[in-house]
């Protein structure tokens, strides 16, 4: 009961694991990092722009949104600069967690002979989504700061104060979904017993256990004849 509920952590894991790189995925090619205020004087005006990493839409009135990739880096600021390299590192980094720690469960074949090789593969992939975890915290909060001070800035006018867009949320939830699944890796590392290794073997190696109560019996009768012999 205990192992079939730690294979249900582990699929959990590949779940979430999955699903935050969908988020990751979604909030670097998402326009939507920065939105129009709708403040003031900026109320009556019918205009709405998004800022994202890669590009800028625009629409005026009820027409159709227009988008338009960003003629240089760089125009950038530099948080966006810095969230290009950012969101594309942890794209990069969820995907390779993905496939380390799917080596690293109870139910693949990789490292089958080793519990420990398992465990230390599971850890690295639990690291990996910590580390993608801060990747996609780091310019989502640095935009979110970035924004918020300039809203308040005096100097700023209406139509040039931004709020935080749709993208900042979801690399929020992202980010949390990614902690999530790196801790549920490494507590599941540690939770890996000596009785569960035992159990491991039974259930992927009965021809083994079979050789070695073979071994056994094989050596109690050689005991015993030669007690008879005796």
């Amino acid at each position: 009961m205990a192992t079939n509920w730690y294979v249900k952590v582990e699929i959990l894991a590949l779940v979430l694991g999955v699903v935050s790189l969908v988020g990751t995925i979604a909030i670097t090619a998402l326009p939507t990092w920065k939105v129009s205020a709708f403040i003031g004087a900026n109320l009556i005006v019918m205009e709405e722009l998004q800022e994202g990493l890669w590009m800028t839409c625009y629409r005026h009135a009820n027409f159709r949104m227009q988008c338009k990739a960003y003629d240089s880096l760089l125009i950038l600021p530099g948080e966006l600069q810095a969230g290009r390299g950012l969101m594309c590192l942890s794209i990069a980094l969820v995907i390779f967690a993905i496939i380390v720690m799917t080596c690293g469960l109870k139910e693949t074949s990789c490292c089958r002979d080793s519990i420990k090789k398992k465990n230390i593969v599971l850890a690295i992939g639990g690291s990996l989504y910590l580390v993608s975890c801060l990747t996609t915290l780091i310019p989502v909060c640095w935009v979110s700061h970035s924004i918020i001070s300039d809203f308040y800035n005096p100097t700023m006018g209406d139509g040039q104060r931004r709020e935080l867009g749709s993208a900042i949320y979801i690399g929020w939830a992202t980010s949390l979904l990614l902690l999530i699944t790196g801790v549920i890796l490494l507590i599941r590392c540690s939770k890996r017993t000596t009785q569960e290794e035992e159990y491991y073997y039974e259930d992927d190696l009965p021809e083994g256990r079979d050789v070695q109560e073979k071994r056994s019996i094989s050596l109690a009768r050689i005991t015993s004849s030669v007690q008879e012999y005796v």
